[in-house]
């Protein structure tokens, strides 16, 4: 990172010392830490069952059993489970992309006070992690967005929990844009991107992947494939929202 870039980057994230904050979503002032105010908290989306027990995608429908859907079913998945609080709509979708896209840096107390639910989330819960392990980017896009927004919820999780985050994972091709591709377009076109920096650091520790959205699964997968191909005893998903 530059030194500009630095400079930028601490006048975004400490911006509220000099200007009254104000909400993320209908823009109303704040008390000073407060990014969304509590009626647009309330308009955040849950994702309540029922929801399939790997992926966690909502069924519209009357079933009372875990079960696992057809997406999950079909195809070998190397997570164990992939958790999410929230849908990625309204409030929720405002706020990730505003963090993400438009360096709204301050937004990742909020996004990762959101994230920290999913730790109560019994399939969290039940094995304690041995690290968060954030989802890389590759350097060109680092050097366009000035910050990984999944490292910088896992930091966010790390100093809660006292669980080490670990950067245990390189993204070694860069890879065109998935938002218009399918699942398979999006399989195939990750396939070769990450390589585990130590295979020695991950071999059977339990592990805790961190992104910010969960859309169709295939970028944690093909994480979650490497993870495990270097030896690590499980994978599991977290992310604020699930598209």
């Amino acid at each position: 990172m530059s030194f500009i870039q630095g400079i930028g980057r601490l006048w975004r994230a400490t911006g509220t010392l000099c200007f009254p904050p104000h909400c993320a979503g209908c823009r109303a002032d704040t008390s000073r830490g407060i990014h969304v105010c509590e009626q647009c908290t309330e308009t955040a989306e849950r994702l309540v069952a029922p929801y399939c027990q790997r992926c966690s995608s909502p069924f519209d429908g009357a079933i009372t059993d875990a079960f696992t859907c057809a997406n999950c079913a079909d195809r070998d998945v190397h997570f164990e489970c992939a958790v999410a609080p929230y849908r990625s709509r309204g409030i929720v979708r405002e706020c990730i992309h505003a963090f993400k896209y438009n360096k709204a840096l301050h937004l990742r107390i909020q996004l990762a006070g959101w994230l920290s639910e999913s730790l109560t989330d019994p399939r969290i819960a039940s094995r304690l992690a041995d690290a968060f392990i954030p989802v890389p980017l590759h350097h060109v896009r680092f050097r366009e967005r000035e910050f990984n927004q999944a490292e910088e919820l896992a930091r966010l999780l790390s100093k809660q929990t006292g669980t080490p985050m670990w950067n245990a994972l390189k993204r070694i091709r860069y890879t065109t844009t998935q938002t218009k591709l399918d699942r398979s377009e999006r399989m195939e076109n990750l396939h070769g991107a990450f390589r585990v920096r130590h295979n020695g650091r991950v071999k059977g520790r339990h592990l805790i992947l961190v992104d910010d959205v969960f859309t169709t699964g295939s970028t944690v997968e093909e994480c979650s494939r490497v993870l495990m191909r270097a030896g690590a005893a499980t994978v599991r998903v977290i992310t604020v929202a699930r598209g």
